[in-house]
């Protein structure tokens, strides 16, 4: 007598193949948002799987803050090659020369935050309807509070007191002429989730997600790759260290944990040992209590 009872992989692969699907039926023109980290890689997976064997039904959108890792840029050209989707690019770098945003000077400087009206911008140019995102409610309070569908106003905003309510997988995508969705596919996974559907679906993800020599800066607490784009602070040296990177970002507010899991299976067990969240090498996170919610409110991922 055959099976029918699933692994909660595959309860979870299912749930966000629904969830695409839904987005794919309910709205006009949506994008997915590819940053080349691993939550948006399973994400375009899991859309590939769920419109095979057509090609993905909508585009992919990176935010390029002009200091990603070099790493992430060649993996996500590689990809968009292997694959033949339809990439779009919005350029922080563009917005700093048109005098859009005003760039952060010091040592601290960062161009995280000013994603987010490069993100604005590409939306309202590209006329999209709604914006898939690898967001996980697991990874912090403020992305605990989202929807899978999450409903942003005429200026982008997110109000977490305005939340719609999902029950029984019925997702509301109503809307007025000028707003817009996020949605969030992979909302129930956590981190080991994500790491574990990696390992059995045997998806190839960058370099700097497993073990290797690298040199860094350890300030605050976070150990920031030394890359030529971060402000040195009188007399801060760089060492290097044998590091890995949990979560892919800019370089100057991307944190690294100092590993030696070089393999899948190895960074599971890390994963399934470590006390520390998934995010807890961001700086970006630390600049207030509420620094997540306060970017999410101004139209952030």
């Amino acid at each position: 007598m055959q099976s029918y009872s699933l692994t909660h992989l595959r309860e979870l692969e299912s749930e966000s193949i629904y969830v695409l699907r839904e987005v794919a039926s309910q709205f006009d023109n949506p994008v997915m948002l590819f940053s080349g980290g691993k939550d948006s890689i399973v994400m375009f997976h899991l859309a590939r799987k769920a419109f095979w064997p057509a090609k993905v039904p909508f585009p992919l959108l990176h935010i390029d803050t002009g200091h990603n890792f070099p790493e992430t840029i060649a993996f996500r050209d590689e990809l968009v090659e292997k694959t033949g989707a339809n990439l779009l690019v919005g350029s922080v770098q563009t917005s700093i020369d048109e005098g859009k945003v005003t760039e952060e000077k010091g040592v601290n400087a960062s161009r995280n935050s000013l994603q987010t009206a490069t993100l604005l911008e590409a939306i309202e140019q590209g006329k999209f309807d709604a914006a898939m995102g690898g967001g996980r409610r697991d990874e912090e309070k403020a992305r605990a509070k989202e929807r899978f569908f999450s409903h942003r106003d005429e200026f982008g905003q997110w109000d977490p007191k305005n939340q719609r309510p999902e029950l029984w997988n019925l997702f509301n995508g109503l809307k007025n002429f000028g707003e817009h969705f996020r949605v969030f596919p992979i909302s129930n996974w956590t981190e080991m989730d994500v790491w574990q559907y990696i390992l059995q679906e045997n998806i190839e993800i960058p370099s700097l997600y497993l073990s290797h020599q690298r040199p860094v800066l350890e300030r605050d607490g976070s150990l920031l790759a030394d890359t030529g784009v971060i402000e040195k602070k009188p007399g801060e040296k760089s060492e290097t260290r044998t590091v890995r990177f949990r979560t892919i970002g800019d370089m100057t507010c991307t944190g690294a944990v100092e590993s030696e899991a070089d393999t899948i299976a190895k960074i599971i067990e890390e994963v399934s040992a470590t006390r520390v969240t998934e995010r807890g090498g961001r700086s970006d996170d630390k600049r207030s209590e509420a620094a997540m919610e306060d970017r999410k409110k101004q139209g952030y991922f």
